[in-house]
């Protein structure tokens, strides 16, 4: 087996167990783009998940609406807080009870829609995700999820 080279950072944080392929997926919603120093590793080997995808970000540390918008993509994905080389904190992403103001409403004559109005979403079923609408009562699934 070949082992690979992941260079630690300083500061910042680590998003380890993101399933295999959906880290760009997730930088996109981030909007990390053009953010600083990202490091993106893909396909690496996972005894829990087979293959996962890991991404570090350079100083910079997710807030709750971050990891949020995560769990949309990574229910399963861990975040790994590092100050000064050492990890101070591990937390396990988590659903939230409510999705406020990150999804779209797909109902175009939802009040959302219409309105300048903060979407809500209550999460209905949770493996596979699905979310219903706090206005209209829309059912939303993972697969057709818009993020704002």
């Amino acid at each position: 087996m070949k082992a690979y080279k992941v260079y630690a950072i300083n500061d910042g944080t680590v998003i380890d167990h993101i399933p295999n392929a959906k880290a760009l997926k997730v930088i996109d919603i981030l909007g990390l783009e053009n953010k600083g120093i990202l490091t993106i590793g893909i396909g690496f080997s996972s005894a829990k998940m087979g293959k996962k995808d890991i991404i570090k970000i350079e100083n910079k540390y997710l807030k709750k609406e971050e990891t949020d918008k995560i769990s949309l993509i990574a229910p399963s994905a861990t975040i790994n807080i590092i100050k000064g080389g050492q990890l101070k904190e591990k937390r396990k992403i988590e659903l939230p009870g409510e999705y406020k103001g990150i999804i779209k409403c797909l109902n175009p004559n939802c009040i959302t829609s219409v309105k300048d109005v903060k979407t809500r979403f209550k999460i209905v079923g949770r493996s596979p995700l699905v979310l219903r609408c706090h206005y209209c009562e829309r059912i939303i699934k993972s697969g057709e999820v818009e993020i704002l």
